[in-house]
């Protein structure tokens, strides 16, 4: 379920997404993040779909963690998660410091999805390229190189888990 909340808080959302400074909200990254969860578009994500989310990524979900992951979430029964549980799968952290330290591990486990060489401690534009490819957001390197610009402190042109935290936060 760690992973799960680190994908579905990551998804396939670009960078520049997720700055305070592009006026957009949490609610319509949510949204977004959901929409690319929900491949048939009828607004739930069923079990497949969850699993598919998974294996798009690199990542396997047996049938009985998805299974499980949507029966702790599902608010009407009909084992499908709507936008509102999936809402509430990102809002149920409480405050206090085992809250930031699981939101500190997720935003671990986002990162290293995104490094390019896995255990290098660096996201690489091609690496940022390549995983917004796999979550459905085809994007130049011209701009994956401007969107690390946007939170590369150190000017080296890759961003270090710092650097993707204060982005994230």
């Amino acid at each position: 379920e760690g992973e799960a909340r680190a994908v579905l808080r990551g998804g396939g959302q670009s960078w520049a997404g997720c700055s305070p400074r592009s006026g957009r909200n949490r609610m319509e990254v949510l949204w977004e993040v959901f929409r690319h969860f929900d491949q048939d578009r009828d607004g739930r994500i069923s079990c497949n779909e969850l699993r598919a989310s998974f294996v798009s990524i690199g990542e396997e979900m047996p049938v009985a963690a998805a299974e499980a992951a949507i029966a702790d979430l599902d608010s009407d029964g009909d084992r499908l998660l709507d936008f509102e549980d999936f809402v509430r799968l990102m809002e149920e952290r409480g405050g206090g410091k085992a809250a930031e330290e699981g939101e500190e591990e997720e935003l671990r486990k986002a990162f290293e999805m995104f490094e390019a060489v896995k255990g290098s401690g660096r996201i690489t534009p091609r690496g940022l390229q390549r995983m917004l490819s796999r979550l459905g957001d085809e994007r130049s390197m011209e701009e994956c190189k401007a969107m690390i610009r946007a939170y590369d402190l150190d000017g080296d042109g890759e961003l270090d888990f710092h650097e993707f935290h204060q982005m994230m936060n």
